[in-house]
């Protein structure tokens, strides 16, 4: 998942809907995707997700018309620098997505991104001197009280939710501050992962322990559509930015971590232990807080837009 490269202006929102329900839905249901794929080493998953990724955001740039954009980037140093950043803050991200779906840990992973925008709020308090709302206060309270829990009955796992929620979190800051478009900004960052993600594919071809690319039609295939998972939703995503605001968005972004909470809890069978679920309801506590304050704060607006 990644972040618009700006919200669209209030109003805007018709039409895009459905693009934003596509995109989370499709990141709601990667763990299926993934699943298929356990019997190759993390690492590998990630190297060909990059080196597959590359060429489809080319030609949907192409189509786009933002070469241009990719283009200027690396002629930007400090652009560039916040790049490099942000492109070990998301490879970082995908690996420890890839790893808790394939040790089992996908509840770990849902809490995640249940997290992250609460994450996203402190660090601009933090960072960007936004002041938080009483609501919003109360809401990361009711977070870091469910986060707690977890530290006295589920420490093995809470490393994973929150190096997904911070690092995601961390990565979307970089790029709200860095004037580079959702899809360029993922074909640089890309580009800059390449030649690790070239050694490595190289590496485990190179071995060649019958699990990895090149040792089976349908796992090469597999992973090679690694790509069109990581591009797909994120054009999607992107055409939803532009049509909706970002607190409309905000909204719809819960659908793909609650379809991820389904899929670990009714298809992968994944114990809830009775911390977990205290920390849970605490969290949908929280969000319902967060959003009611974002609804709230939308509808105000909207009048003022009226009047």
């Amino acid at each position: 998942m990644t972040q618009p490269s700006a919200p669209a202006p209030a109003g805007s929102h018709q039409g895009g809907l459905p693009y934003a329900l596509a995109a989370y839905a499709i990141w709601g249901i990667v763990p299926l995707f993934f699943k298929l794929l356990t019997s190759v080493p993390p690492v590998e998953v990630l190297a060909q997700r990059i080196i597959w990724s590359l060429p489809l955001c080319f030609l949907i740039m192409i189509f786009r018309r933002q070469i241009g954009d990719y283009l200027a980037a690396f002629r930007d140093w400090r652009v560039l620098r916040m790049l490099i950043a942000s492109s070990a803050l998301i490879a970082l991200n995908w690996l420890v997505y890839i790893n808790a779906i394939f040790t089992d840990h996908v509840l770990a992973a849902s809490l995640g991104y249940y997290l992250n925008p609460l994450v996203n709020v402190m660090l601009g308090m933090i960072f960007l001197g936004e002041r938080l709302s009483r609501l919003q206060a109360l809401a990361v309270a009711f977070a870091a009280v469910g986060v707690a829990i977890l530290l006295a009955g589920a420490l093995d796992t809470l490393w994973i939710s929150l190096t997904l929620a911070f690092t995601f979190a961390f990565y979307g800051l970089i790029r709200k501050v860095i004037p580079v478009g959702a899809l360029p900004g993922l074909a640089i960052e890309t580009t800059l992962l390449m030649p690790v993600a070239i050694a490595a594919a190289g590496y485990y071809l190179w071995i060649g322990d019958g699990r990895g690319f090149g040792t089976g039609t349908g796992i090469s295939l597999l992973l090679a559509a690694g790509g069109v998972v990581t591009a797909v939703p994120l054009l999607l995503f992107a055409t939803a930015a532009r049509r909706m605001s970002f607190a409309a968005l905000g909204f719809v972004q819960y659908l793909a971590p609650s379809i991820v909470f389904l899929l670990g809890l009714f298809v992968f069978d994944e114990p809830l232990k009775p911390v977990q679920l205290v920390c849970f309801l605490l969290i949908w506590i929280s969000i319902a807080i967060f959003s009611f304050d974002m609804w709230r704060k939308m509808r105000a607006e909207r009048m003022l837009a009226v009047a």
